[in-house]
């Protein structure tokens, strides 16, 4: 009974995994098999596999690993940055992350070590967003300076590559993900007008509102 239940958490979290991979396309922050998505369920971590088009995906491509990375589902080879997500795994709580190689996020990385705090909703990813380092896709290099970047952070923009955000669930790890673009693409629109320069928030300013982002919402 215990191994059915099991069984199920496993498929309706990939069915939810596979169902975020084409939101990422269908939302425009990816192109072609670029970017992954990936979920923990207990110890096991089910990812996107490698080089698949997303709306190609079906419930027996199921593709999951250990928390070393060894595979203990399915056949398909998973994603080439799988360093990336089990370094995340591994050091924080998250249940749920999403890397893309959202446009605006891309060049934003390109330009600056840090997003400037053109907006308050940079609370809701801990802070102002740092930028990793460069390093080649599917290192440990690259997953190490991105855990550098985001310490005390929920996500960050990988140098010349794109972005990484974590959350509780699938849900949450997209709309910070979204959230992230949306602001760098705002960054890069008002610094864009010639002559003037975007207003930044100041420490004080961004600590008093990410206080009011945690009680934000609907309350149970």
């Amino acid at each position: 009974m215990a191994e059915q239940r099991w069984d199920a958490e496993l498929e309706r979290t990939w069915t939810e995994l596979v169902a975020t991979a084409r939101r990422t396309v269908t939302d425009g922050l990816v192109v072609g098999t670029s970017g992954n998505v990936s979920a923990r369920v207990g110890d096991r971590v089910l990812v996107t596999p490698s080089g698949v088009p997303y709306d190609r995906l079906t419930p027996d491509d199921l593709t999951c690993v250990d928390l070393t990375g060894r595979q203990v589902l399915g056949t398909l080879v998973p994603t080439s940055e799988l360093p990336l997500h089990l370094a995340v795994y591994r050091t924080t709580d998250a249940r749920a992350i999403v890397h893309t190689h959202a446009v605006h996020a891309t060049a934003v990385s390109t330009l600056v070590p840090e997003l400037p705090l053109v907006h308050y909703m940079a609370g809701a990813l801990g802070g102002p967003v740092r930028v990793a380092p460069y390093a080649t896709y599917g290192t440990d290099e690259l997953a190490g300076n991105m855990l550098r970047a985001l310490t005390d952070r929920s996500g960050c923009l990988l140098q010349n590559h794109g972005t990484i955000t974590y959350g509780t669930t699938l849900g949450q790890a997209y709309d910070r993900t979204a959230q992230l673009e949306w602001m760098c693409r705002l960054w890069l629109t008002a610094s864009s007008v010639p002559g003037l320069t975007p207003s930044l928030l100041t420490g004080a300013q961004l600590a008093e509102a990410s206080e009011k982002l945690r009680g934000y919402g609907q309350r149970k």
